[in-house]
Formats: C-alpha cells, sequence, structure tokens
C-alpha cells in the first residue's frame, strides 16, 4: 500500500496527542489454513451489492478441530454446506458480529483437507468499520457511479483489502498469515473489461448480456491482496520477458499508458536481478479507478492506482510524479506479496522494503542525488509527525489503521538504508536474497530479517535490531567543533532519550580534500573525537554519508557553507542545506551570493530549481550577472522544470523586454513551462493572456496556483463552470491557504464559494472528497487541524443549503446530502 495521496495544503504542527487504549497484538492464531478459495460473483449496481458463492477448502494448522470462525463483514448469508464427493451437505452456523461459526461435521486432524460452500450477499454500503488516515474507507467493495447518474464520471467496480477488508466481500479468515489459492468468476455486463489476479483463463458470453470471466490463480498469497476490478477501460499490452505486463486506463489516457507505466518492464528486471530473485507471479498487471480511497495496492499481479496517476505528455515531460508509486507497488510482490509480515506489529516487513524501492529505483535509473533527495523528503515527513515514541515494530497499537504511518514506511525505509551502509552491498543485498528465499510464500517477522543477514555477514546484529525495529526514536544532536593548527576535535551530545549508539562518518576537510574517520558513538550523552590535522580544518563534516536517522544541530559560517556546498559533491544532502542557509544571507554575504549563482550550474537539476526558488532579486549586487544566467536557464535548460522556474523568476521583474520569451514558452511541450509563460503575459498583458488561457488544458492550468488565482474571477465573471475541476483542489482548503500564502486566500475561498453556490455534483463531490481524506490523513498527527476543516465543510453545507433554496433541484438535494454525510463522518 503506498499513502501518496493528493496534495495537502496545510503543514499544521500540533504538539497535541491524544492517547486512546492500546492493547498487545499479537500474531492471529492459526486453528485452521486456509488452502485455495474459488468465488462466484455477479453485481446489483441498483443496490450497490454482490450476490455470491465460495468454496472454501482448509486444513486445520496443527490441532485436532471441529469448528471453522470465518469472517464476513455485513453480509446476508444464505445457505452453509460442508462439500463432500461434489455434493453440498448442508451444516449448521451461526452469523453474529461479522464472524461465521461453522460446526463442522466432524473432528477434523492435521492436513486433513476440507471445503465449506457458502452462499451469500455482499453488502458493502452497510459495513460499519472505519478507515484511517492512509486508507480512508473500509467497505472493501465500491461501486462507483453505479447508476451513470455523473455523465463525468465513468461506472466502475473496484475492491480494497487492506488491512482486513477483503471478508466485506467474500467470507474467509482475513488474516496476513494466511496464504490461499482462488479462482474468481466475475458475472459482468459485456460491454465492461475485468482484472484480477493470477491469469484470464476464459471468458464466456451469457444470452442476458452479461460476460462471465475466469481467473485463476495457483500461487499463494494473503486475502488482503484479492482484487476485482469493472469498467470500461483500455488495456495497454506490454510484456516483462514472458509475462504480461498490462496497464488499464480510461480512454483519454490510453495514448500516454506507455509514458506513465513503460518504465515498469525495466523495474521488473532491476529488482529481479538486485534480489537474484525473478519476478514471482505470473503476470503484472496495473489499473487506474476513480474516487480511490488510498493512494494504490500491490494486490497480486493487480496494482491498483489512485486516479492522479493519470497524466498526458506535457505532465510527464516535467515529470512523472507517479514513478516512486509505481516502484513502490511493484516492490511488494517480492516484500509483502511473496513474504508477508506475519502481523500487523511487524507492517514494516512489508511497507519499510517497498518505501525503500523508491530510493532504490531513482539510485538506478535517475543517480544517487535523486534518490538522497526524495530520501531527505521522506524524512522531514517522519520528523514533523508525532512519532519519536512509536517504535518500528509495535505490538500495542491502538487500532490497526495506526501501523500505517510515517514510522512503518518512511523510518523503516531509511532503517533498511542504514542497514545497507553499516553492511556493504554485497551482504547487505545477499542477505535479502537468503530471507526472501528461506520465506517465500510465506510469512516472516524482523527477527527473520535479522537471521538472515546475520547468517550473510557473520555479524550479530541485535544491537542494531533492538535499537531500531524494537526501539523509538533517534539521536538528536549537538554538534561542536574545535579547531587548531593540528586538531580537529568533535563533540557531540545527545538530547534525547533513550540514547543511541552507531557508526558515524565524520569528515575533516584540508584544502578542498576530505579524510573520512569511521568512528563509533558509544550509547551516552557526550562522545568526543579527536582527529590529528596539518593545519586548521577548512571544514567538518558529521554524519558525511548522511546514512544516519538523526537530527543535528551545528553552526557553520558563510565560507563554510560555500565550502560545504563546493566540496560534498557527492551529498545532495550537505549541498542543499548549505545553499539553505546561504540564501537566507544572500542579501548581506558576498560569499552566498557568489556561491548561489554558481549553484545555478550544478549538475543535478533539483539544486538548480532550490536557488531559482530562493532569489530575491531586488538588492543582489551582481544583477547582471543573476539575469543573464536566469534568462539562459529559462530558454535552454534541459530540465523543463527548472525553465519553469527560471521563467518565474522573469515573472517577477515585470519587464516588458521578457514578452517574447513568455510567447515562446507558450509552444512548449512542457505544460509547467506553458503555465509560467501564461503567467508572465498575464502579469504584461492581462487582455491578451485570458484570451490565450481559452486554448490550453486545464491540466496546463493546474500546475501552477497563481495562474489559476488570476483567472478565478475572469471565469466567475462569465459563469464558466468548465474549469471546476480543476479549481476544485484549491477550493477545498481556502482557510489553510489563507494561513499560508495570504495572496491567495481570496481566490481560493471565491473558488470555494462559487462551487457550493453552483449545481455541480462533481465539483462538490470532489472538494468533499478532499477534505474528507484530509480529515482522516490527519486525525491521529495533527488534530488541532480537525476543527478547520469541519468548519470548511459546515459553510459548505450553509452556501449549499442557501442556493438550494433559489435552485430547488434533486441534484442539489442530493449535495446536500452528501455534505451532511461527510459532515457525520467528522463527529
Amino acid at each position: 500500500m503506498h499513502p501518496k495521496h493528493l496534495f495537502i495544503y496545510l503543514f499544521f504542527c500540533s504538539t497535541f496527542l491524544g492517547f486512546g487504549q492500546k492493547v498487545y497484538h499479537p500474531e492471529a492464531e492459526r486453528i485452521n489454513n486456509l488452502e485455495h478459495t474459488k468465488l462466484k460473483v455477479s453485481f446489483n449496481y441498483e443496490n450497490q451489492t454482490m450476490p455470491g458463492e465460495a468454496w472454501i477448502t482448509l486444513k486445520p494448522h496443527f490441532y485436532p478441530t471441529d469448528s471453522l470462525n470465518l469472517n464476513a463483514q455485513s453480509m446476508l448469508i444464505h445457505e452453509v454446506a460442508l462439500v463432500k464427493n461434489g455434493k453440498n451437505s448442508k451444516i449448521n452456523y451461526d452469523y453474529k458480529d461479522d464472524l461465521l461459526r461453522i460446526d463442522l461435521d466432524k473432528t477434523y486432524k492435521k492436513d486433513e483437507e476440507y471445503t465449506v460452500y457458502i452462499k451469500y450477499t455482499a453488502q458493502p454500503e452497510k459495513v460499519a468499520a472505519a478507515g484511517g488516515s492512509a486508507i480512508s474507507d473500509a467497505k472493501g467493495l465500491y461501486f462507483i457511479n453505479p447508476k451513470g447518474e455523473d455523465p463525468n464520471k465513468p461506472i466502475q467496480i473496484w475492491t480494497q483489502g487492506e488491512p482486513t477488508s477483503s471478508s466485506a466481500w467474500f467470507p474467509t479468515i482475513d488474516e496476513l498469515n494466511q496464504k490461499t489459492s482462488q479462482e474468481l468468476y466475475m458475472t459482468v455486463p459485456s460491454e465492461y473489461v475485468t482484472l484480477s489476479n493470477g491469469v484470464l483463463v476464459k471468458q464466456t458470453q451469457n444470452n442476458d448480456n452479461t460476460r462471465t470471466d475466469y481467473w485463476k490463480q495457483t500461487l499463494k498469497h494473503a486475502p488482503y491482496l484479492f482484487f476485482m476490478g469493472v469498467g470500461d477501460f483500455a488495456v495497454i499490452k506490454d510484456k516483462w520477458k514472458n509475462v504480461p505486463v498490462d496497464y488499464y486506463v480510461e480512454h483519454e489516457y490510453a495514448p500516454y499508458a506507455q509514458e506513465i507505466f513503460g518504465n515498469t518492464p525495466e523495474m521488473m528486471t532491476f529488482f529481479s536481478e538486485l534480489f537474484d530473485y525473478p519476478y514471482p507471479w505470473d503476470k503484472y498487471s496495473q489499473i487506474v479507478v476513480r474516487d480511490y480511497i488510498s493512494g494504490a495496492m500491490e494486490n497480486t499481479g493487480a496494482v491498483v492506482h489512485l486516479d492522479r496517476a493519470h497524466q498526458k505528455h506535457g505532465q510527464l515531460v516535467d515529470d512523472n510524479t507517479w514513478e516512486d508509486v509505481i516502484a513502490h507497488e511493484l516492490m511488494h510482490h517480492w516484500f509483502g506479496n511473496l513474504v508477508t509480515s506475519e502481523s500487523w506489529p511487524n507492517l514494516s516487513m512489508n511497507e519499510a522494503f517497498a518505501n525503500y524501492s523508491e530510493y532504490l529505483w531513482r539510485e538506478h535509473k535517475y543517480g544517487k542525488a535523486s534518490a538522497d533527495e526524495h530520501r531527505f523528503e521522506d524524512l522531514q515527513s517522519y520528523f514533523a509527525d508525532i512519532n519519536f515514541n512509536k517504535d518500528l515494530v509495535r505490538f500495542d497499537y491502538e487500532k490497526v489503521q495506526d501501523m500505517f504511518d510515517h514510522v512503518t514506511y518512511n523510518k523503516g525505509g531509511y532503517i533498511l538504508h542504514m542497514l545497507r551502509s553499516y553492511l556493504g552491498d554485497d551482504a547487505f543485498f545477499a542477505g535479502l536474497q537468503k530471507y526472501l528465499k528461506d520465506n517465500q510464500y510465506g510469512k516472516a517477522e524482523a527477527h527473520q530479517l535479522r537471521l538472515a543477514m546475520e547468517e550473510v555477514s557473520g555479524r550479530d546484529l541485535n544491537w542494531f535490531f533492538n535499537q531500531w525495529f524494537y526501539g523509538h526514536g533517534h539521536p538528536k544532536m549537538h554538534v561542536i567543533v574545535e579547531k587548531n593548527a593540528t586538531t580537529a576535535t568533535v563533540h557531540i551530545k545527545q538530547n534525547q532519550k533513550p540514547l543511541f549508539e552507531f557508526p558515524f562518518a565524520i569528515d575533516v576537510y584540508e584544502n578542498g580534500k576530505a579524510k573520512r574517520h569511521q568512528v563509533w558513538v558509544e550509547k551516552k550523552t557526550v562522545n568526543t573525537f579527536k582527529f590529528k590535522t596539518n593545519k586548521e580544518a577548512d571544514l567538518v563534516l558529521v554524519n558525511a554519508d548522511h546514512d544516519l536517522i538523526a537530527e543535528i544541530t551545528q553552526d557553520f559560517t558563510a565560507q563554510e557553507n560555500a565550502n560545504r556546498y563546493q566540496w560534498a559533491k557527492d551529498e545532495y544532502t550537505d549541498r542543499m542545506l548549505a545553499l539553505q542557509e546561504l540564501s537566507g544571507e544572500q542579501l548581506t554575504s558576498d560569499i552566498a551570493e557568489k556561491t548561489l549563482l554558481a549553484a545555478l550550474d550544478d549538475p543535478y537539476d533539483g539544486i538548480r530549481e532550490q536557488v531559482l526558488s530562493s532569489i530575491e532579486f531586488s538588492s543582489l549586487k551582481n544583477k547582471k550577472g543573476w539575469l543573464s544566467k536566469v534568462e539562459s536557464l529559462a530558454s535552454s535548460d534541459p530540465e523543463t522544470l527548472v525553465q519553469a522556474a527560471a521563467l518565474q523568476n522573469l515573472v517577477s521583474l515585470n519587464d516588458k523586454k521578457y514578452m517574447s520569451t513568455f510567447e515562446k514558452a507558450l509552444k512548449s511541450e512542457s505544460f509547467s513551462v506553458q503555465a509560467a509563460g501564461l503567467l508572465g503575459i498575464m502579469e504584461l498583458d492581462k487582455n491578451r493572456a485570458l484570451e490565450l488561457s481559452e486554448g490550453l488544458d486545464d491540466d496546463v492550468l493546474a500546475t501552477s496556483p497563481d495562474l489559476l488565482a488570476s483567472l478565478i474571477p475572469y471565469w466567475k465573471s462569465k459563469n464558466d463552470t468548465t474549469h471546476f475541476n480543476v479549481i476544485a483542489e484549491l477550493a477545498a482548503f481556502y482557510s489553510f491557504t489563507a494561513m499560508q500564502d495570504p495572496s491567495m486566500a481570496k481566490p481560493a475561498e471565491d473558488a470555494f464559494v462559487w462551487i457550493m453556490s453552483t449545481d455541480s455534483p462533481q465539483a462538490t463531490g470532489k472538494v468533499l472528497r478532499l477534505q474528507e481524506l484530509v480529515y482522516n490523513q490527519l486525525k491521529e498527527s495533527q488534530p488541532m487541524a480537525l476543527p478547520y476543516i469541519k468548519m470548511m465543510v459546515e459553510r459548505a453545507m450553509k452556501v449549499k443549503t442557501e442556493a438550494a433554496k433559489a435552485n430547488p433541484t434533486p441534484s442539489m438535494e442530493k449535495q446536500i446530502e452528501a455534505i451532511q454525510k461527510t459532515l457525520n463522518g467528522m463527529k
């Protein structure tokens, strides 16, 4: 599962944390083991229910048993029978509190197989379970626009099983430590395509304009990985070796599917070779659906993505913003699907690896700087949340959704990087290969990873796992460096509890060259290290490889930061942090200005973008030099995002001589460059810009909030509601926009009121979905933000109700009902 959602407008830090009652959560007891699951289902679009039949084959795990308990959420149970010699024999059962208790016909012994038959109706709209921050709902089965009432939304059906929602659409033992093969017969309207796990064995055309598709997967996987998808999708065929690789997208995005997902076969090769374990499943499909309740999900061979994955060529030229997610979900097919965490406390054995795949793929495909930039952003997200007191492996969570957080994902991925750094690449990846082969098609916990790494490396790793996997927190250090002609002395003070021990890289620079010292920081408050030098050191950098999770304060002079940027050539993080500090001194320090200007030639585009976003032209001494460089980047930088950032700088100058530059930008294939060009024309000739905007794709306009803010009054004056979809995201969080950027406050609020005053179910629904999503995201980590979100929904109700009085339509009434439903979920 990838928790990447739509962008959030706020960064609301809270020091409040509500503690609920926590209990110990062990691995689920295995009384019976799933062996095989066969399902036959059809769909009632009118009632949003699913008639189904299930044949479930099981064996007792060890002890003899005469009963079976199955999870079955909010179902109608019509018949339960034991299958013997191809015939059903009815048996006693009791169904209460979402648990189906079945009395078997006798006591079955270990390895004695039996099959139960269940006829049922799934009722997802009656499921009472609640979602969480990463997965915002728990109905399991979702009917999207089932009656076709929204002309702007396709009719679709899809499922979401993690954490325990597969049992909302078929009876099962809904636990991580169960594995089952599967067969699935789906009867659907003939015009739709289907997707499930395994391979499509057969399609049978029925007499009632329906078709039954038969999907089969022989290799076993956990119930939460089962998937069904139904709808009118374009299917783009690809392959990896002899493995089918398919991309299911809406027809509008069929021309771009290869561009969005086309790196998938290369990723499959990369991970297969990296772990010396070929992709283990029979196919790999990816499907993009509407109204998805999370970012993406790694259903075995049938990955589902949020519709944010849909991108056009002009967006993809800038950056495939979904590529990290694509790598993440593929990685799960080794870590999560092949070897599954045995319990929710060990969820990091799925998600930490998937998170780290994003680093590994970027490092392989785009270089270390790109990987380091992504890792740094992940680490800041971990630091920003209320995470310090959470163990990576924790058995005392309040509810299972709590495990899907920045500790399990971001910190977990970084911990794997630390382990890689400590052991070295050869031992680390050989250890992963052993872990996979030892536990393939089974389950595992963190100790099994430790044992595999110890066996390969020959090193005891209890100290590492006890501290990082079974402990909490991270070092918070203050570093003081003392230098003289012969010695550099480094004092490291840990300011947190518990104290940590760790290997630590310290670079001491003389004349621009570093000597690396690998030291061991002991588990005590102050550690001091002395290093001999031939002269007074020019610079001392701790955590020089940035392979330690730590918050470090160390004071640098402007000259030291300039040196830090110039000399730490292989470390994006040091260069980026040095430039951040220098950007605050650009108006008072010649060294800072000179270094920032030089950084516009940095080989990594992320650094060039960073500098462009920090320029303050008004008081620069070398304005001519800056302008020359920015003009060059705006017209010819190989990276379009850098071009767009440079154009933004030229926009701020409001100089007519750049009109031709902005006009040229409109001819770019890059959406971000086009948007920056139109914004520049808007500053110089508003009427012309408004005229030009009519010919641009909404996705171009969406790349620039400033551009949207300029266009909203124009659209509103014409009552042009065709752009509601693109302004809905800006409107949804107008209250927070005011806190972040006051200049955007009025346009965002105007857009919100305009949408809510209009009979627009699609835009109203999008605003509500965004607000629900962020509300659920922030429930645990930033509860002080919740009243602000609820206030905006309450205002939506007030505005929509007033509008309905003036324009009473059934559509308006349904929108009011939707707003009320959202409010009810915020009680």
